[in-house]
């Protein structure tokens, strides 16, 4: 299952949101079903970023934000809001 929380971050912000970011993956990877993840900025627009995590399954995700959820609570002004977990239907 991939998980893709997508942020749209003022380049003022870059340097606070990276630290945050950081402490958010790594809260994450210590949480059981994590199996990777990584933060990103789009290529294309330097403001937007997403943190993407990959995980056995959609509930060790969901329990995981719970886990998370004092270390994303500073970025959340940042956050899109929209759907974040995806299942994986075909692989190449």
């Amino acid at each position: 299952m991939l998980a893709v929380i997508r942020y749209s971050v003022p380049a003022a912000r870059t340097g606070e949101f990276l630290a945050q970011a950081h402490d958010i993956a790594d809260t994450l990877a210590a949480q059981p079903g994590h199996i990777r993840g990584r933060v990103t900025r789009s290529v294309d627009d330097p403001e937007l970023w997403a943190l993407v995590s990959e995980w056995e399954g959609a509930g060790f995700y969901r329990r995981a934000l719970g886990a998370a959820r004092m270390a994303m609570y500073p970025l959340m002004t940042l956050m899109i809001n929209e759907p974040s977990a995806f299942e994986d239907v075909a692989r190449a």
